[in-house]
């Protein structure tokens, strides 16, 4: 990945090749999929603290598929909002079938 993006649709290609790894793209889906469902539930039961665990999820599953399968660093170290979106956007190309899972 490059120091600087100028805007994060500059970003978002340099994202994209640091999810080659199938498992890792799934690994995502995983984390961010559980995160909806986390923030969903505090939302529908008041139990707020579920927003907290949907956090820890979502990256759990995402650093367990950069660290074990894709042997790279997370991109939310260097670039922690724009990876934010990035997952986000990975996670919808992946449900509208952009992206192969």
């Amino acid at each position: 990945m490059r120091d600087h993006y100028e805007s994060f649709d500059a970003f978002y290609p340099d994202y994209l090749a640091e999810h080659a790894n199938r498992t890792n793209r799934r690994l995502h889906f995983v984390g961010t999929s559980l995160a909806v469902l986390l923030v969903v539930s505090a939302v529908l039961t008041g139990q707020w603290w579920l927003i907290l665990l949907a956090f820890v999820q979502g990256y759990t599953w995402a650093w367990v598929g950069h660290f074990f399968f894709e042997h790279n660093k997370p991109a939310t170290f260097r670039y922690p909002w724009k990876s934010y979106l990035g997952d986000w956007r990975m996670w919808w190309e992946t449900l509208t079938g952009k992206i192969v899972f």
